[in-house]
């Protein structure tokens, strides 16, 4: 009998042992990397240009077109099954309207100058050509309206025309406000007029970072941050490893992916959702709900190719520009709003029109930057990112999250304090998805106005 009670007993031990193991390595936070100031650019790193130029978006008539000469050679498109709608991805039929769109109502002489209404300039950061809109705010010298600055960062299928609508807004004295911003809105690296890297291990991390200095460039140690998709992973980490440049993060895309989140969601979140989540988030938490189910079973095969041969699907999305419209539009219909997937015109013109979606495609289109954008799905999920444990580090500075119905990645509030402890605002939108300041640019400004009052 002694002998089976001491067996239980070191049993019980050992399991209590390996509880502890665990629970330690799970509520283990990592130190703050220190990250080199990589040169990026071609070769080894040579004197840099670090004057600011100016820039105007201006393709040549060579580009255009092969672009119509390909739009017009363009094979018929595959016909659809019957009455699938979105289902099987972006409709032939659907598809075929928006090229014809494309061919014979688009106007890039127009649309180039919509581009550039806005100033448009180019500098070298740690050996990248980096392009950027800056929009500094008109206001009288008696006036008392506080100019601050503001990074505003945009992700993938995207591009700085994500933000077209709310410049004016973010820009501009608004009634009752008691700041403004001086608005300074980059290209990721590989994306639209920004330089690629020729270098792996561009990761968002590192964008961060080269984030951080051209806004030093600039003249700003210290400024504010917004950012929705890879916006919201790289300001996010820009928080992290820089606190002491970031006044406040203002994010739309809002979760905890640490080891301890992952943790909570797998053994509460998965059984007893309504201890993370209060009734009002039930609806969105992404582990619970059924959407999350249709978000990962239906939406995220693109982040497994993208993370692992992005230059093989880039080679099509590079040769064809129907194809690539197929590829980026497809998310315009499902994450801004999944139960569009269930429409013959996938909803594509209730929140933006043609001009407005073709803008974005042709940013791609023009600077041949696909597969260079999609090379930063697989330099941020590999074994080399996960060493640095970022996401596993809790960011101290105020922030605050604007949570849209239709966002394809939330979580409650009880998680995301855990990556943000000083979240000073949270609010839920009944409308939206993942492009808020495309889809809803007054909503979006609003918040973003209300959160840098707060934390003045």
């Amino acid at each position: 009998m002694g002998f089976i009670l001491k067996g239980v007993l070191g049993l019980v031990l050992a399991t209590l042992a390996y509880l502890v193991v665990i629970y330690y390595k799970l509520s283990y936070v990592p130190e703050v990397p220190v990250f080199p100031e990589t040169w990026w650019g071609k070769g080894e790193p040579g004197k840099e240009d670090i004057s600011i130029k100016p820039f105007k978006v201006d393709v040549s008539k060579q580009i255009l077109d092969d672009l119509k000469q390909r739009l017009e050679n363009a094979i018929p498109l595959q016909p659809p099954l019957e009455g699938v709608k979105q289902t099987y991805g972006m409709n032939g039929n659907l598809l075929q309207k928006v090229v014809d769109y494309w061919k014979n109502n688009y106007n890039w002489t127009e649309r180039q100058n919509f581009l550039n209404q806005y100033p448009h300039f180019t500098t070298s950061v740690q050996g990248l050509k980096i392009h950027f809109i800056r929009v500094k705010p008109q206001i009288s010298k008696n006036s008392d309206i506080r100019v601050v600055p503001l990074l505003l960062v945009h992700g993938w299928p995207g591009s700085v025309r994500e933000f077209y609508e709310i410049i004016p807004i973010l820009s501009k004295p608004q009634k009752g406000r008691k700041v403004v911003f001086d608005l300074i809105i980059p290209s990721l690296p590989g994306y639209g007029f920004s330089e690629a890297t020729s270098k792996p291990g561009l990761g968002p991390e590192r964008i961060a970072q080269i984030f951080k200095n051209l806004m030093k460039r600039l003249g700003y140690d210290k400024f504010y941050v917004q950012g929705g998709d890879w916006g919201s992973v790289i300001t996010s980490h820009m928080s992290v490893v820089y606190p002491e440049n970031v006044l406040g993060l203002h994010l739309n895309m809002c979760a905890c992916i640490s080891k301890w989140c992952s943790l909570k969601i797998a053994l509460i979140g998965a059984t007893f959702p309504s201890l993370l989540a209060t009734e009002e988030e039930l609806p969105l938490f992404a582990p619970v709900s059924e959407k999350s189910a249709e978000v990962l079973l239906l939406e995220m095969g693109y982040a497994h190719i993208q993370s692992t041969k992005p230059d093989t699907v880039g080679v099509a999305l590079r040769d064809s520009p129907v194809g690539l419209a197929a590829y980026i539009l497809e998310k315009f219909t499902t994450w801004t709003n999944r139960e569009w997937k269930n429409l013959e015109d996938g909803g594509l013109t209730r929140k933006f029109t043609l001009d407005q979606l073709l803008d974005n495609v042709m940013i791609y289109w023009v600077t041949r930057s696909i597969t260079t954008s999609q090379r930063l799905y697989s330099e941020t999920f590999n074994k080399k990112m996960a060493v640095f444990g970022l996401d596993d580090i809790p960011s101290k500075v105020p922030t605050a999250c604007a949570r849209f119905a239709n966002e394809i990645l939330t979580h409650p509030e009880s998680l995301i304090r855990l990556k943000y402890p000083n979240l000073v605002q949270s609010k839920i939108y009944p409308d939206g998805g993942h492009f808020a300041a495309f889809e809803l640019p007054e909503v979006l400004a609003e918040d973003v106005y209300n959160f840098v009052e707060k934390i003045l």
